[in-house]
């Protein structure tokens, strides 16, 4: 799961996304389709999910949106936007194993 850092401030309406980076000092902007995924990333949505979102709304083929939205997350992760979350365990899981 992607997750967007933390250093991070942005504003995102139905034009684009602006993304100020605190920690490097600089400002990017995204466009519209960009804000889309942007927007969904910050909502905690799993990438499949944008991708299957975003081929529904804007009625391009999903195998050609799998590929722009995995190589705009590249992008975003080349300039330190996005990183992987950290994935909690369950409880129970810590440790040794339960048997009951």
């Amino acid at each position: 799961m992607q997750t967007t850092a933390t250093h991070l401030r942005s504003v995102v309406d139905q034009d684009g996304a602006v993304i100020l980076d605190v920690q490097h000092d600089r400002m990017l902007t995204l466009n519209s389709t960009g804000a889309y995924i942007w927007q969904r990333l910050q909502q905690g949505k799993l990438i499949d999910e944008i991708i299957r979102e975003l081929a529904q709304d804007s009625g391009v083929d999903v195998n050609v949106v799998n590929r722009d939205v995995h190589d705009f997350l590249e992008q975003l992760k080349s300039k330190h936007l996005v990183r992987e979350a950290e994935r909690e365990q369950p409880l129970g899981l810590v440790g040794r194993p339960v048997v009951r």
